[in-house]
């Protein structure tokens, strides 16, 4: 064997392979240190890619999953309401019984009296029922109007409709007072016009604000307008409800939302309007409308929890396949610690067998010495 000393290829040897075991030592202690087998695209592209994605849809199904409970609540909220309303109709339905017999003679006003305040009171709790400040109980869902209302009627704008019951509308304008009044059904609110103002019609949930700097002659062509939009049944204009949209899903699919829309139970909306027990024939007459409107509330009722059903079967699967999800991804990106610590400890001691056998090829120079003695 030559004996050389300007070269030792020894050393470069167990130089080499420490430095590889000293880089897989590393590797070993960022893994157990992150609890992750890729930490780095460098570690695996394509797992990381993958994961990653996994991680996206994980993430977008746990919103889902949230959206799925907060639509469960809108129809709790909903539900809460419609049992005070159907409890007044059974008390309703008890009055207009006491009413219609003639036992009753000498108490009719104060049964009919009794019975006013309930009905008022139903259409109270239908308009303010409410989640996140929007209203569930007289017609929930995205509302909107026909016509070009904003474009075809000018100095008006902000026209809304958010509070308003679905149907058919019909204006009157009276051009001596600037008076507005709208009808819907039996129900009839009026407002007057003003320049730079919101008119407000409350009880009906309508809205809309006047530009500055409209004349008289200007308000009168407002009124004209309204009068003049013609939509179908002779009405002036009509607000229409589309069903709300939960997004339970990662996707933008049809099947990833769901949507519901809950029907109005104002008392227009249940037919109580004219409801009067101030008579024998008309509280006789009454029973039959109550009994409608309590099967009209049923049905609604039914549709709400048939909602909810649906939403804990839809809420359980995304539990499902986040769990399953999560458990691919993890199969991907998290590091077996027992089989990374036996990868640890083989690295550890191949580290300090290089650093020894380093220092002996570091010595065998050193033989040449007894050459030159």
């Amino acid at each position: 064997m030559a004996l050389r000393i300007q070269n030792n290829i020894a050393s470069l040897t167990a130089n080499r392979n420490l430095a590889r075991t000293t880089s897989a030592l590393s590797r070993s202690l960022e893994k157990l240190s992150s609890g992750f087998k890729i930490n780095r695209a460098a570690d695996n592209a394509s797992g990381m890619s993958i994961s990653q994605k996994f991680r996206a849809q994980i993430a977008s199904l746990k919103m889902a999953s949230q959206n799925a409970t907060e639509a469960n609540s809108v129809l709790q909220v909903a539900e809460g309401g419609i049992e005070q309303i159907a409890n007044m109709l059974v008390r309703l339905k008890e009055l207009a019984t006491q009413a219609a017999s003639s036992n009753s003679d000498g108490s009719r006003a104060e049964i009919n009296a009794e019975a006013t305040q309930l009905i008022n009171e139903i259409d109270r709790i239908s308009k303010s029922t409410e989640y996140n400040n929007v209203s569930l109980l007289d017609g929930y869902g995205t509302k909107s109007y026909s016509s070009a209302i904003d474009t075809s009627i000018n100095n008006i704008f902000n026209f809304k409709v958010d509070g308003a019951a679905t149907g058919s509308y019909d204006v009157s304008y009276n051009t001596t007072t600037n008076v507005m009044t709208i009808t819907f059904g039996s129900q009839t609110e009026s407002a007057t016009l003003q320049t730079n103002a919101t008119i407000n019609f409350s009880t009906l949930g309508i809205s809309f604000q006047i530009g500055k700097n409209v004349d008289a002659t200007e308000l009168d062509a407002i009124g004209a307008s309204f009068q003049g939009l013609g939509a179908s049944g002779n009405k002036d204009f009509a607000v229409t409800g589309t069903a709300a949209q939960f997004q339970i899903g990662d996707t933008d699919s049809a099947n990833k939302r769901l949507s519901f829309s809950i029907s109005a139970v104002t008392k227009t909306a249940l037919n109580l309007d004219g409801l009067d027990l101030s008579s024998q024939s008309s509280a006789q007459s009454a029973l039959s409308t109550i009994d409608t409107a309590i099967n009209s509330l049923n049905s609604i009722r039914g549709d709400i929890g048939a909602y909810m059903n649906r939403l804990s079967y839809a809420q359980s699967n995304l539990q499902t396949a986040i769990e399953n999800l999560t458990a691919s991804e993890s199969v991907i990106r998290d590091v077996d610690m027992a089989a990374e610590m036996s990868e640890f400890t083989k690295n550890q001691i191949l580290q300090q067998a290089g650093v020894a056998m380093l220092a002996q090829a570091n010595a065998l120079p050193q033989a040449v010495l007894s050459l030159l003695g």
